[in-house]
């Protein structure tokens, strides 16, 4: 698993029994993802309503870029929901996002995270 890898992981929901699979999108860096059993991954849902929000990227998946990542439908990338999770929840790697699509990736981290 790598930073930019798009991966199926399971997802528990508090107050409701077992858990669904989920894409996400891992953000953290690969040093950081090969020392510690925990990574960073950003929320991918098949919303796309806020897509046109800077911390929010959409994946669309009829275009080479797009396709390569995996996912079976457009997608929204959020980058304004990052969470750390223990790596042996993440079930899959579907895919990864190109160079060009990263750096849109590292444009939404910043505007999520406020930095300049």
């Amino acid at each position: 698993m790598k930073r930019g890898d798009a991966v199926i992981l399971d997802v528990a929901y508090v107050g409701a029994p077992g858990s669904k699979r989920r894409p996400a999108l891992v953000v953290q860096n690969d040093v950081l993802n090969a020392a510690i059993r925990e990574t960073v991954i950003a929320a991918i849902t098949s919303n796309l309503s806020n897509v046109h929000q800077p911390d929010q990227l959409l994946i669309d998946i009829t275009m080479p870029d797009g396709a390569a990542t995996g996912l079976s439908m457009n997608s929204a990338i959020r980058c304004n929901r990052l969470h750390t999770i223990p790596q042996s929840d993440v079930k899959q790697v579907r895919g990864s996002l190109s160079a060009p699509l990263m750096q849109k990736i590292d444009a939404c981290l910043k505007s999520a995270l406020g930095i300049r």
